[in-house]
């Protein structure tokens, strides 16, 4: 394969793949033929932003410009990579969802050319629709409308031969891309995970690589056993590695029975009651011939030893039921291709039970028709026409009811719905008769891998609480679908193991004269326009059947009528089903876990698992593959629809998402659940923060509290200081003035004393300023505490004769020896403090007229 170089869109391997300029400016601007002149001329520069929407290691094979998407009427580019199909719209330079399709997605395709006749035209000349058809496996149909004149289509039909069904395995995108990002573990230890859970194995073994290669995983209880006969795939090619059967069975009688039974799949045992020892098995269907008289003694042991004796009080044998899903006239059918059906006359306490499901070609029919009715009635069609215009209205808008009824029988004869119905009641059966009856089941079809995985998977689905959890669900696909050698390959039509290398590429081409659209309802109105040879592409084979995607829409089913009872929601369905019909990854790969094997697949392919898990994880709880109703404690036992309510409709999420995507969106109650839960989360985020935020608040406010009680407390003891300072110094005052003195207290601080004398001379001012005080007086201050008094004895003649200087010697117990007064060079302890001391002689006392009660 010559794989492009580069992912700027621009490189390719395939004839025309590289277009000129002069066909990208041909290609653009608006289609004439179909009345599309609103568009304006597509730029070039459309293609210069593409890398941005390329996957890791996606690339570009062909580009086409100019085209327009008929679904919806709108024009953008065009790309083929090696992954998809990718339509980028012109004016809103974003993916369009319904033009963008996995190439493994697409089931086939067509190269229509249309006239319109010049009677609906204003010019005599008509300009034939190019037209590509695209038909999904996920029930959409596209339409593209390319420009006359270019080799664009021819390109993009060329690039989608050669990429959507390549011939080698390898060539397919998940080998290209890798397993870098989304790698996981080894499905095998996953599986022995599971068998251990089921025979309640100890906690203390864990599957490992390691137990593989030593072959140390044959372990048992009381009444199974886990066999490693098939690790080679010498017993069963397409059945795991290792196998659970009855414990007194050995590996000589299961070699026996193998050959008893179509393709060597042999009774095992899928799933075990964990209290009452009922099995759910599976098989292929037994190889008893035209005359249904074969007989296998080995086979016939083995089925006996499913059914083990009761335990406790009951005492016997449990009755084994034999469920074949066929109807009955194809099982007799088979007997002349050397298969059949058992008789309960050589299986001990058996009793068979046809569930009558059709084959993978009924299946592959029935979808092709839901499908063309989905997209005839759809909101708007693949003819870019409304339902409620085609045939001039007369279809719904004119009320015409038999119209209306055709409508509604056109559902029921797609025998979709019908089909969903049969595999929820028989798989509803098998687990009433275990549940209810402690029975063990057998089921099996023809080759045992396509009927029979659907209800042993269902059934065990029902069974089980912990299949309706995310890893449950896992283990669950993992064990009956993959394990047990669902042909995935055949089934999705994609490239197989085998046929890598020596496929043939067969191109099918073909005439027709009539409208594109089958359905008698697409005709278009009119008979202006006819039809040109087309070329058709077909890239599946005749093996291929929606069965997997049957059985997802039996799981939402199941999950509209039980919510509470799953921890996924039905847009996990939708993504994992997307998912598996991309072979975006690699697990779900080749037709069994032999030639997954083979194929090296594990190591060099990402993980579907892990991307779903990583998906879940981004968004957390609140992610859409949750489901917001789940309760496990409301359902935790098995879930027993009766036979009334399994009346299926159609999955709106995944069969209306094209067609109806307004509608659906509208009606999809989970999603508006989901958003109120959103929005109440972040309610409560808003509330938490509020509630922080306030209790931050109030304990601010407590501190500040006790930092304004402190302030408080510290302003009443300063205003007691003040108010006894005042009392104090009014004290002082009435002692001075007794002397004859008048004190002045300034707001700044100064003292000013007035001293009269007796004699004619001026009163003299002493003034006083406490910053000048000397540190004695300070110390005197501090050392004081209550207004004292005291008196010194002094000589008579040692007493001044200034009047000035009396009353200095007076008051002030500073006094020097010489008797001078230093004041203002030194501190005055009489006016620099808060507390007066008196030096008196008694003398003076006696010359003083104060009563003796002032004091």
């Amino acid at each position: 394969m010559a794989a492009p170089t580069a992912r700027t869109g621009r490189s390719g391997s395939l004839p025309h793949a590289r277009l000129s300029d002069l066909e990208k400016m041909e290609g653009t601007g608006s289609w004439e033929a179909i009345e599309w002149t609103k568009h304006e001329p597509v730029s070039r520069t459309v293609s210069h932003g593409m890398s941005q929407f390329l996957l890791e290691a996606e690339e570009v094979i062909v580009e086409g410009y100019g085209v327009v998407l008929v679904n919806t009427d709108e024009a953008g580019a065009l790309l083929v990579t090696n992954y998809r199909l990718l339509f980028v719209s012109e004016e809103t330079r974003d993916i369009i969802a319904l033009g963008t399709i996995p190439l493994a997605a697409i089931e086939k395709f067509n190269k229509i050319v249309m006239k319109q006749s010049s009677a609906s035209r204003q010019s005599d000349k008509s300009s034939p629709r190019r037209l590509l058809q695209v038909f999904g496996k996920d029930m959409r149909i596209i339409v593209f409308g390319f420009r006359a004149r270019t080799k664009q289509r021819r390109a993009i039909f060329d690039a989608l031969i050669r990429w959507t069904r390549p011939a080698r395995l390898w060539d397919l995108y998940a080998f290209t891309c890798g397993c870098s990002k989304y790698g996981g573990t080894n499905p095998k230890v996953r599986l022995l995970d599971e068998y251990f859970r089921l025979l309640g194995i100890d906690s203390t073994y864990y599957a490992s690589d390691d137990m593989i290669e030593e072959g140390t995983f044959t372990l048992s209880n009381e009444w199974w056993r886990i066999s490693g006969i098939n690790s080679e795939y010498t017993l069963c090619a397409t059945y795991p590695f290792a196998l659970v059967f009855p414990k007194f069975i050995t590996d000589d009688e299961v070699l026996q029975a193998s050959t008893f039974r179509a393709r060597c799949r042999l009774p095992v045992i899928s799933w075990c009651h964990p209290g009452t020892g009922a099995v759910l098995a599976r098989s292929s269907q037994p190889l008893v011939g035209l005359m249904m008289n074969m007989r296998s003694n080995a086979d016939e042991k083995l089925v006996a030893a499913l059914c083990t004796q009761f335990g406790g009080s009951k005492g016997g044998r449990r009755k084994l039921y034999i469920a074949d899903a066929r109807p009955r006239k194809n099982a007799l059918a088979n007997g002349a291709m050397g298969g059949g059906s058992e008789s309960s006359a050589n299986y001990f306490q058996s009793e068979i039970v046809f569930f009558g499901i059709d084959n993978i070609h009924a299946m592959r029919d029935s979808l092709a028709r839901l499908r063309e009715y989905l997209d005839t009635y759809g909101t708007t069609s693949s003819d870019g026409m409304s339902s409620f215009l085609r045939h001039g209205g007369w279809t719904w808008g004119g009320g015409n009811l038999s119209s209306m009824s055709a409508s509604v029988s056109t559902l029921g004869d797609t025998g979709w719905l019908i089909h969903v119905q049969s595999v929820l009641a028989g798989s509803a059966w098998i687990a009433a008769r275990i549940a209810k009856e402690s029975a063990s089941v057998l089921v099996h079809c023809s080759d045992g891998w396509d009927r029979t995985t659907q209800l042993v998977s269902l059934a065990s689905l029902l069974l089980d609480p912990y299949y309706r959890t995310f890893n449950g669900f896992q283990a669950l696909v993992e064990k009956d679908w993959l394990a047990f050698g669902h042909p995935f390959s055949d089934r999705v039509g994609m490239p197989t193991l085998s046929g890598s290398g020596n496929m043939p590429f067969e191109l099918t081409r073909q005439s027709s004269a009539g409208s594109i659209y089958s359905s008698p309802g697409r005709q278009q109105s009119g008979s202006s326009t006819t039809q040109g040879p087309s070329s058709s592409h077909t890239q599946i084979s005749n093996n291929y059947s929606p069965i997997f995607l049957q059985w997802v829409d039996c799981i939402s089913q199941l999950l509209r009528m039980y919510p509470f009872a799953f921890e996924f929601s039905s847009m996990f369905l939708v993504d994992f089903l997307d998912s598996v019909l991309s072979c975006r990854f690699g697990n779900f790969l080749c037709n069994s876990e032999k030639e997954r094997q083979q194929s090296g697949v594990y190591d060099a392919c990402g993980c579907l698992w892990k991307y779903l898990a990583d998906a879940r994880a981004s968004g957390g709880s609140a992610h859409v593959h949750y489901n917001i109703f789940y309760n496990p404690v409301k359902h935790e036992g098995p879930l027993l629809p009766p036979a009334a309510a399994l009346a299926p409709t159609l999955w709106p999420q995944f069969h209306l998402r094209w067609a109806c995507p307004e509608e659906v969106e509208d009606g999809d109650l989970e999603a508006k659940c989901r958003s109120m839960a959103k929005k109440l989360s972040e309610l409560q985020v808003v509330k938490e923060v509020a509630e922080r935020k306030t209790k931050e608040t109030m304990l601010a406010m407590e501190s500040l509290t006790r930092e304004l009680r402190n302030e408080k407390q510290l302003s009443v003891s300063a205003m007691n200081l003040a108010k006894r300072a005042t009392k104090e110094n009014a004290a002082i005052k009435r002692v001075v003035q007794s002397l004859g003195c008048k004190i002045h207290f300034s707001s700044s601080g100064e003292t000013t004393v007035d001293i009269d004398s007796h004699s004619r001379e001026s009163p003299e001012q002493l003034t006083y300023s406490p910053s000048r005080r000397g540190s004695d007086a300070t110390t005197q201050q501090s050392e004081k505490s209550d207004l004292s008094v005291s008196v010194t004895v002094m000589a008579d003649n040692d007493v001044p004769s200034d009047p000035l200087s009396q009353i200095c010697e007076s008051l002030c117990p500073l006094r020097p020896r010489d008797g001078r007064c230093r004041w203002p060079e030194a501190g005055c302890a009489q006016l620099g403090s808060q507390f007066v001391g008196l030096k008196a002689n008694f003398d003076a006392f006696d010359r003083l007229s104060i009563d003796d009660g002032y004091f």
